[in-house]
């Protein structure tokens, strides 16, 4: 039976692939199940690592690190490359706020470990051993203990802090969401206007003209005149319906459909005199069913040569006599601004007569096989860039130690850069969502096993030490209190839907494994756009605040 030894046990590279295999593959076995109603997903990948390495299972040093690291660096980098087009949006929208947000999860969380300190038996290096443990965050780990080297000190207790409280760290923040589900119902999908969150980030309406000032005025002087985005897909004048094009005039009662964001439908009404009682924004509508000779089709982008183009460089409009009026990427909708770059997988929606729809819909190619196979060099160039990026050191004023953004930060921020301005120069970002997937489900998995067998060997016998259950659960405290005042606090007095939220708890707390079950919950990439606009900024604080903390408190 030595092939079975050969297998299962002697080090070696296929040992490895099958040890790891068998960890992931019962581990997302069981993510099916639910107990309770209650299902921790992809999770379940890290308690059978643990499981696996407490019984003895483990593999080569050197591969499990590569393994772990590879893992994660596919996830975060997909991530990356998938959020990147909602990324900029949210920044500009509401980017500084959840990064205030996030600073203030992590400063809360940072207090609790200080009382730790003072009203418990824990030494310093354990007490930030268990922070870094609790918040899921090695780097922050690292650079505690370069710097209890520098000075001369032991770091074993601040590794163990680490390596006992890890497990309830990941946990901790899933458990906190889940509570917060159950707490406010279906009530936490619904931000403060009460309308259900989605991913559409445009608003239809329909107006009448009834503005003296807008009557006679050409649809290009009407759009100079009021700087707002919006688009007049549809003008109703006379029982005939036409697409308007730039140079129509409008007149007093005519009814326009305009497209446009939210936030601006206020002004619009002023502007244009009067908005008609119809709900446009409404599943089910049959747009192809609205007038006889116009039709509303979605158009996939697939020649390259569009790839990075302007609308208002392409002339669709004037050359086809058509109007788009959103554009789908990545799940979100966006307005059809004159400025707005066009990217491979878009899917724009144009409204026209049938032919002329027919001609756009070869002038961008629609042609869904272009796009079934990625472009790998991209890929794998972005993680190229992502590992320099990350290993590069960034000096920080009054520290001895610069700090890297590591194998996590680097390629989320590259891949972010490489998804909204490789379209810029030309370069074919795209990955099918499908595609994407697969790759943030396979690192993220090979991450988890990875991460559960190196942890579990030692974590039972750390456990039963007398101390082991206190740092337990000082650990769980610093994990879920702070996760829990931050989530009922922005939903209950912030305009801020479930899933952003969440993401941005995520984020806050380095969490990949909570991000995965935040996105399964709210049924969209919400949590994963504001996962990335937290991110970079909270590695960053934690690393600090891990040595300021540390140098306070010895």
């Amino acid at each position: 039976m030595e092939w079975i030894n050969d297998l299962f046990v002697s080090h070696s590279a296929v040992q490895a692939l099958v040890v790891i295999s068998i960890i992931t593959g019962l581990g997302l076995a069981l993510s099916k199940l639910k107990f309770f109603g209650i299902s921790l997903g992809v999770t379940f990948v890290f308690f059978i690592g643990i499981l696996g390495g407490h019984i003895g299972l483990s593999i080569d040093r050197d591969m499990l690190s590569f393994a772990e690291s590879f893992g994660l660096v596919i996830f975060v980098y997909a991530l990356g490359l998938q959020v990147g087009p909602g990324f900029w949006g949210s920044f500009r929208q509401g980017g500084i706020r959840l990064n205030l947000m996030a600073i203030g999860v992590i400063l809360l969380g940072t207090l609790l470990t200080a009382a730790v300190y003072f009203m418990s038996p824990v030494g310093a290096p354990e007490a930030i051993g268990i922070m870094c443990g609790a918040t899921t965050n090695t780097p922050a780990l690292a650079a505690a203990q370069q710097l209890l080297s520098q000075m001369d000190l032991p770091d074993s207790g601040a590794v163990l802090g680490c390596a006992v409280t890890y497990p309830l760290g990941v946990v901790g923040v899933i458990l906190a969401i889940l509570t917060v589900n159950k707490i406010f119902g279906k009530a936490s999908r619904h931000n403060a206007s009460g309308k259900v969150e989605d991913e559409n980030n445009t608003y239809i309406a329909e107006f009448r003209i009834s503005n003296p000032g807008v009557a006679g005025k050409s649809v290009q002087e009407i759009s100079d005149i009021a700087k707002k985005n919006f688009v007049i897909t549809r003008l109703w004048r006379d029982g005939k319906v036409t697409i308007p094009t730039s140079d129509v005039v409008l007149q007093l009662d005519d009814h326009i459909l305009v497209i446009t964001e939210e936030d601006e439908m206020r002004s619009l009404v002023t502007f244009f005199g009067e908005k008609v009682d119809k709900d446009w924004n409404k599943k089910g509508i049959k747009w192809n069913r609205i007038d006889n000779h116009l039709v509303s089709q979605k158009i996939l982008v697939t020649k390259s040569s569009v790839n990075g183009k302007k609308l208002e460089d392409l002339k669709l409009r004037n050359m086809f006599g058509i109007n788009i009026s959103r554009i789908y990427r990545s799940g979100v909708q966006l307005l059809a601004r004159p400025d707005l770059r066009l990217q491979l997988g878009d899917r724009i929606v144009v409204v026209g007569e049938k032919s002329s729809v027919e001609s756009v819909s070869r002038f961008l190619g629609n042609a869904v096989s272009r796009l079934e196979e990625p472009n790998l060099i991209v890929i794998f160039i972005g993680i190229m860039l992502g590992l320099m990026l990350g290993s590069l050191p960034v000096p920080v004023p009054g520290m001895e130690t610069p700090i890297k953004l590591g194998l996590a930060g680097g390629p989320i921020i590259v891949g972010i850069l490489m998804s909204v301005l490789g379209p810029k120069v030309h370069i074919i970002t795209y990955t099918t969502r499908s595609v994407n997937l697969m790759l943030r489900a396979l690192g993220l998995s090979l991450y988890l096993a990875c991460l559960g067998l190196d942890s579990g060997a030692h974590f039972f016998e750390t456990v039963i030490r007398p101390e082991g259950l206190l740092w337990i659960g000082l650990g769980f405290m610093i994990t879920f209190v702070p996760v829990m005042i931050a989530a009922v606090l922005f939903l209950k007095f912030s305009r801020l839907d479930f899933g952003t939220v969440c993401g941005m708890l995520c984020g806050s707390m380095a969490n990949p494994m909570a991000l995965d079950y935040a996105n399964d919950l709210s049924g969209n990439d919400k949590p994963s756009v504001a996962y990335a606009t937290v991110y970079p900024l909270s590695m960053f604080a934690r690393v600090i605040i891990s040595q300021v903390l540390l140098l306070a408190l010895l």
